[in-house]
């Protein structure tokens, strides 16, 4: 998904900006990057940290950065930042979010006779296609406008400029841009739990396409936000860091809320409750304090170096991933009912050896209950739950295999206790080999999130969405 973060001040900002880009180091694992702009011009510095934490990367060259403006970006795709002359004068910028028409917009670049380069990692870089957009105009807010109704699937943009940072949230909201302010500085951030270390408090949380210019002394609004909606529900279920959030709800909120859902329907026997590490543990203590059944931790994470398990994209590093970063603790497992609350299965990687790890350890049962629906369709605006095959998300291969065919009937399937969900549901559970799974129901997790659906993407589950 990747995560952004901006700050102007009065002073030197490359303190903030190390930490505060930083602190979106759980939304990618690939790319990451920082520019600073100063009375000698513009540092960048990116790296590679697919093996690597952004601190131990970056550290070394901080010295080499200076200025009172800065933006920096942890990237699940292209290098970045990218620093543009053009005729609106030189201007560095970093994105988030996925281009679903990408090639639409390359062939009309072409048509017009506009070259775009290429490297060795990846062939063309979504950034430089949204600051080619942004060159077509006559001005910064004009041409951000420009890629805004161009590009379909989602795009938060920062544009780093001599005089301030521009920044725009995508046309429908589906990722965030959030204002912090402090005395003497301002900052754009994807996640509100960049703030409160740094010294910031939130200030404003950016509508859906809407457009602030900031410096030191406060921000404009330069285009105002659209009447349509649709932020990536997924952020309150995984992606979201506890201590963020969105439109002023909180992460962990949301997920105890979905985790007393969870309890309030279900009646299943089991001598204590957990959660799959990291995003699994709110929802867990939620559902234990509904049902009034004692928390432990049967498995703990070993985080120092090992990545969330979907982002890798080679099957046997997934797998990998999977197996080593979850230890089990036999004496909290061996002769118990456990029930694992998880925020979703997506392809299933994490959970299958873990739970026959369970068995092996002595588990009586091993009951599942995520807290989100079925994931049947993937997602088209941003960076998650992508693949080469849509065969690889639980939901469709075990469509596949009661149908015939992955793409049939999937309406019903999206239903909850609908006969084909519970089909579904009990072929994902066999081959889990659980003792039950019963998935939270789309409407409790919308009524746990607190906006209205139509305010809130939920393409994954349901297949609902607009450009």
């Amino acid at each position: 998904m990747g995560g952004l973060f901006g700050t102007v001040a009065k002073n030197d900002c490359v303190h903030d900006l190390f930490y505060g880009t930083d602190y979106h180091s759980h939304l990618g694992t690939k790319r990451a990057g920082m520019a600073t702009l100063s009375s000698k011009g513009f540092s960048r510095s990116i790296h590679n940290i697919e093996n690597n934490y952004f601190r131990s990367k970056f550290e070394s060259e901080l010295p080499q950065l200076e200025g009172t403006k800065g933006i920096g970006v942890i990237s699940d795709n292209d290098s970045q930042p990218l620093i543009f002359g053009s005729h609106l004068g030189r201007f560095g910028v970093v994105s988030v979010g996925k281009i679903y028409n990408i090639e639409e917009i390359i062939n009309r670049a072409f048509r017009k006779k506009i070259r775009l380069s290429e490297n060795s990692d990846e062939a063309l870089s979504p950034t430089e296609i949204i600051a080619t957009l942004i060159c077509e105009e006559e001005s910064f807010e004009d041409g951000i406008q420009n890629a805004q109704e161009t590009i379909k699937g989602s795009c938060s943009i920062l544009v780093l400029t001599e005089d301030g940072i521009y920044a725009a949230r995508d046309k429908l909201g589906r990722t965030p841009i959030i204002i912090g302010k402090k005395e003497g500085a301002y900052a754009a951030s994807s996640e509100t739990c960049a703030f409160p270390n740094l010294g910031f408090e939130t200030d404003k949380y950016l509508g859906p396409g809407e457009i602030v210019f900031m410096t030191a002394d406060g921000y404009e609004q330069k285009k105002k936000p659209g009447e349509k909606m649709q932020i990536c529900a997924f952020l309150w279920v995984y992606y979201g860091y506890p201590a963020s959030a969105y439109e002023g709800i909180n992460v962990e909120l949301v997920r105890n809320r979905c985790g007393r859902t969870l309890g309030s329907e279900d009646d299943v026997e089991i001598d204590y409750v957990a959660g799959i590490p990291d995003s699994g543990t709110g929802h867990a203590i939620g559902y234990a304090n509904e049902r009034h059944i004692p928390y432990i931790r049967p498995f703990v994470k070993y985080t120092p170096t090992w990545p969330r398990s979907f982002m890798p994209q080679d099957q046997s590093i997934r797998d990998l991933v999977a197996k080593m970063k979850l230890i089990p603790i036999k004496t909290l497992i061996e002769g118990n009912r456990i029930l694992f609350c998880e925020d979703s299965i997506v392809r299933g990687t994490q959970l299958q050896d873990n739970i026959q790890i369970l068995f092996d350890y002595g588990a009586r049962e091993v009951h599942m209950r995520p807290a989100c629906p079925t994931l049947i369709y993937p997602c088209e605006f941003l960076n998650f739950s992508t693949s080469r095959s849509t065969l690889d998300l639980a939901g469709r291969r075990s469509i596949k295999e009661l149908e015939g065919m992955e793409t049939k009937f999937l309406d019903e399937y999206a239903i909850s206790n609908s006969k084909k969900n519970t089909a579904m549901v009990k072929r994902i559970r066999q081959r889990l080999r659980l003792t039950s799974l019963k998935y939270q129901k789309l409407e409790n997790l919308v009524e746990a999130i607190g906006l209205p659906k139509e305010k809130l993407c939920t393409h994954c589950w349901d297949g609902s969405s607009y450009f």
